[in-house]
């Protein structure tokens, strides 16, 4: 009898913190999908910015 009541109050703790861990994965993951909507720039790996993707000038034609 003592067995079965142990194990019904564990089976219980252990189902209501899985719920709780998977309600957080959850919440986070819907937070860090909003936060990938509003990056300007999903080419931009580095962290740098345009610095190496873009040339500044025009390359200059040196055959003339």
């Amino acid at each position: 009898m003592n067995n079965k009541i142990i194990f019904l109050i564990g089976f219980i703790i252990l189902s209501i913190y899985t719920y709780f861990l998977f309600s957080i994965i959850k919440k986070q993951n819907k937070h860090q999908s909003r936060e990938q909507m509003n990056v300007s720039d999903l080419n931009d790996l580095d962290g740098m910015g345009n610095q190496g993707r873009f040339p500044d000038k025009k390359p200059r034609n040196r055959a003339i």
